[in-house]
């Protein structure tokens, strides 16, 4: 994980989240990283990922956990 920010991010929310305020996070991406915050707290702390550790978590979602 990093905590560098970069300058400036286009930041995404899933085309699941309602607009109704509830919770969810937004994601962004560089060239190196990609970058998750909370949608409520968008100026608050930011988390960074590499781009293989999100390829990782992202098809570990599509897992059965039974």
């Amino acid at each position: 994980m990093n905590t560098e920010q970069p300058a400036r991010l286009d930041w995404f929310k899933s085309s699941h989240s309602s607009g109704e305020g509830g919770a969810c996070v937004e994601v962004a991406a560089d060239a190196t990283a990609i970058h998750v915050r909370d949608s409520k707290e968008r100026g608050g702390p930011r988390l960074a990922f590499t781009r293989s550790a999100w390829s990782g978590f992202v098809a570990g979602l599509g897992r059965d956990r039974t």
